[in-house]
């Protein structure tokens, strides 16, 4: 190991490593992990929390948006330590939505259309209109953006 320090979030350890075969360098990160999560499923089907999974569901509404990995980095962390200082091991999917759902609206409206299109199930156009109208989201957020 050739340094290690927190992170800017202080979320997780930073560590810079070599590799004594290669000598190639890398960092890797350590996160405290202060309890066990476990997710019910709107169907009562009961899974570990993955926060990977976590992540690329943002990804995937952030893609091509102005928000760099970095911040999104900060937001998952900030879900993550929310769900675990709640005090309970089973939390249910619709906990983490809302919290996906408060953090997205505040970094990056179009990206929070686009996560709430799939957990709130959109079929139709006007269902985009209806939610829409609901958030009063800013009037620069055009429908090109989407």
């Amino acid at each position: 190991m050739k340094d290690s320090r927190p992170s800017e979030d202080g979320s997780a350890i930073r560590r810079r490593r070599s590799c004594p075969e290669c000598g190639g360098r890398f960092t890797t990160f350590e996160r405290v992990q202060l309890r066990e999560l476990t997710i019910i499923k709107r169907s009562g089907r009961r899974a570990p929390f993955d926060r990977e999974k976590l992540v690329r569901s943002l990804s995937v509404a952030l893609r091509k948006r102005p928000v760099d990995s970095e911040r999104l980095e900060r937001m998952v962390s900030g879900i993550v330590r929310q769900l675990e200082s709640r005090g309970e091991t089973d939390v249910q999917s619709e906990v983490i939505g809302e919290l996906v759902m408060k953090a997205l609206k505040s970094l990056d409206e179009v990206a929070y259309v686009r996560y709430a299109s799939v957990y709130r199930d959109f079929r139709e156009t006007h269902d985009f209109a209806r939610f829409l109208g609901a958030e009063g989201l800013s009037e620069d957020t055009e429908a090109g953006d989407l």
